[in-house]
C-alpha cells in the first residue's frame, strides 16, 4: 500500500485519460489530496508538468471527512514533473515507481484532520 487511505489508493490505480495542457490532476499523498492543472505535455506524452491550484472550502461542516471545495488555477502555485511508470501510475520525477503519485483528469481536495 502506498497511501493511507483507500480513496487514495483507487484513485492511484485508476484508469486515467492522456494529459492535455488544462486539465485537471490531483496530487496523491499519504492521506491528503490536493488539486493542480496540467501546464506541459512532453512530445512523448510520458511526462507531465502539473501547477498546484487554489482550493477554497465551501462547506461548514468543521474538522469532518465530508468536505467539498471549489477550484481556481493559480498561476503563481508551485510546480513539479510527473513520469508514466511501467506500473501505469503517474508518479512524482524522482521517486521510486511506488513514490508520490498523480490523478490525471479530476481535480480533487482533501484535508485529512487526524493528522
Amino acid at each position: 500500500m502506498t497511501t493511507g487511505s483507500f480513496i487514495n489508493n483507487l484513485m492511484q490505480d485508476s484508469l486515467h485519460p492522456t494529459p492535455e495542457v488544462g486539465m485537471g490532476a490531483t496530487m496523491i499523498s499519504w492521506t491528503d489530496r490536493q488539486p493542480a492543472t496540467i501546464i506541459e505535455v512532453s512530445k512523448s506524452g510520458k511526462k507531465i508538468t502539473i501547477q498546484a491550484d487554489i482550493a477554497t472550502r465551501t462547506d461548514d461542516h468543521g474538522m469532518s471527512d465530508a468536505q467539498s471545495y471549489t477550484f481556481e488555477r493559480n498561476p503563481n502555485g508551485y510546480t513539479q514533473e510527473y513520469s508514466l511508470r511501467q506500473n501505469g501510475r503517474w508518479v512524482r520525477v524522482g521517486d521510486s515507481m511506488t513514490g508520490s503519485s498523480l490523478l490525471v483528469g479530476h481535480r480533487s481536495k482533501y484535508y485529512d484532520f487526524s493528522f
